[in-house]
């Protein structure tokens, strides 16, 4: 059995989202699976970034850099993503609150959406997708709101929407429901 070092066995707790983002900045993106799992935050800390609408998830940036980009989204109850893509980048998903079903699909040489996997994740738990696993959605099966965590490494802003029935792929320019002032002040 392999010998884990110290951070393996017991990694450090954030107590913030300013120690997350901290952490996420001084660290490479090899680093991130450990430091999105080593945060476990009261849905508290994540109130000022909160905001719903009855029409559609919402997309709110904690933040965004060069390196990485860190969005809280908001669900109303049954609310789901479109089939999506994620433009090359890997992306992990912690559920803050809330229970979502994940549904993964892969193209096949048709241009044919083959579902490939179901899976169901709860407060606390954390997914992983990056594009050669394929594309997925997300739905709130909560029966109330909910809100999960995305971690991107490297931002992305554009990614493919894909038909169920076709297959077929459309590119989508991604956007924000509400951006901290910080970020508004540096635009």
């Amino acid at each position: 059995m392999p010998i884990l070092n110290s951070i393996e066995q017991s990694p450090e707790k954030h107590q913030s989202i300013n120690e997350l983002v901290t952490s996420l900045i001084e660290e490479d993106r090899t680093k991130y699976n450990r430091i999105i799992r080593s945060f476990n935050l009261p849905i508290s800390s994540f109130e000022s970034f909160c905001s719903w609408s009855n029409e559609s998830y919402t997309r709110n940036c904690i933040v965004e850099n060069d390196k990485f980009q860190l969005i809280l989204l908001c669900w109303e109850e049954g609310q789901k993503t479109p089939i999506h893509d994620h433009g090359g980048e890997e992306c992990w998903v912690k559920i803050i609150q809330g229970e979502f079903k994940e549904t993964i699909y892969k193209v096949n040489s048709s241009g044919e959406l083959n579902l490939t996997k179901t899976s169901i994740s709860k407060t606390g738990d954390i997914s992983y997708m990056i594009d050669f696993m394929g594309c997925h959605c997300l739905e709130n099966i909560s029966s109330g709101k909910s809100m999960s965590l995305h971690l991107y490494a490297k931002p992305i802003h554009n990614c493919n929407l894909f038909d169920e029935k076709s297959g077929k792929s459309t590119p989508k320019k991604l956007s924000y429901t509400t951006v901290p002032q910080e970020m508004i002040d540096l635009i």
